[in-house]
């Protein structure tokens, strides 16, 4: 299935708002700084993937119950889940006018006894030298999970098992889901945090 766009407005995958608040200082600090070493703008974009792949840890990964949402915060903090993660990569793309929007997958998380899927975010970043849009994940890389920033092919953080209820999500939307902005907004602890995460998009045009 090919990777499609939610709107053709493209001036939607570039706003600032107060999820993806690139305007900032410390973000459009950080976004120069990485912008001024880069050689081109997918060498930037593919800089700002992996700093924040690499130097923002995943919440549950250092067992942290903090929930980040807004990407200053996400900043700040240097730590969020991933759908906080994706927020921050926005922010730091956005501010150099490259269009990046949301992407969802649900993924199954229980045992052999239960089942119990959840969603998980990532990007959809516009390559302007290549002419396509790329799906890349942040999530953050660890024994068994390994995602890279390639062009031609994608290697995300998880494949998906359709066997198991899996599903991938091509849709590229411009704004962050709001029942997910919703759910880590108002919940200060991930152990709750958990427990309320939606298990269905608020956009209409959804394939989930």
């Amino acid at each position: 299935m090919e990777i499609k766009l939610y709107t053709d407005n493209i001036e939607s995958y570039l706003k600032s708002d107060n999820v993806i608040n690139y305007d900032n200082t410390k973000v459009s600090d950080l976004a120069n700084t990485l912008y001024e070493s880069s050689e081109s703008e997918t060498d930037y974009i593919r800089k700002a993937y992996e700093y924040v792949r690499d130097n923002i840890s995943h919440s549950v990964d250092v067992s942290v119950d903090e929930v980040t949402c807004r990407a200053s915060e996400v900043l700040e903090a240097g730590h969020g889940l991933c759908f906080a993660k994706s927020h921050l990569l926005a922010a730091l793309l956005r501010a150099k006018s490259i269009p990046t929007g949301f992407c969802y997958q649900k993924l199954n998380i229980g045992d052999e006894t239960a089942s119990v899927l959840v969603y998980h975010g990532l990007n959809g970043v516009y390559i302007k030298e290549y002419n396509k849009w790329i799906r890349l994940d942040a999530r953050g890389n660890k024994p068994g999970i390994n995602a890279q920033f390639f062009i031609e092919s994608e290697q995300l953080a998880y494949p998906i098992r359709p066997e198991k209820g899996e599903e991938d999500g091509f849709i590229i939307y411009p704004d962050p889901d709001l029942g997910i902005v919703k759910a880590l907004k108002e919940n200060t602890s991930r152990t709750k945090l958990l427990e309320k995460l939606p298990m269905k998009l608020e956009y209409r045009q959804t394939i989930f």
